[in-house]
């Protein structure tokens, strides 16, 4: 069964998508945790992080630069921004379609609670 992001991709659901090409599209987070929250997801169906190959490398890479280029559009390179991927329920994974996460426009604290 698709996941949502695999439908936003598809153009099947609404979403404000900010960038695309023929291997990833970003687009806004519909429950942002900074004023500038942006996925960045490649077109390619991957689970999670466990399941990149190694011919997925270039792909990953090219979601960084994505990701460089949009913290310059969205004017929060200067002052700093957070790239999240999360792995798994442990991790924080909610939707199984691999992503990236953009965050910044404020200072972000602390990465995890310390123990």
């Amino acid at each position: 069964m698709p996941t949502l992001f695999e439908k936003i991709i598809a153009g099947q659901l609404p979403a404000t998508v900010v960038f695309r090409d023929a291997r990833v599209t970003a687009f806004l987070d519909i429950k942002p945790a900074a004023p500038v929250h942006i996925l960045i997801v490649p077109n390619k169906a991957i689970a999670t992080v466990n399941d990149i190959a190694d011919e997925d490398e270039a792909l990953i890479g090219h979601m960084v630069l994505v990701a460089r280029d949009l913290a310059a559009q969205h004017q929060i390179a200067a002052d700093g921004y957070r790239l999240i991927i999360n792995c798994n329920a442990h991790g924080g994974q909610e939707v199984y379609h691999l992503h990236m996460h953009l965050l910044g426009g404020r200072p972000l604290g602390p990465m995890v609670t310390r123990i």
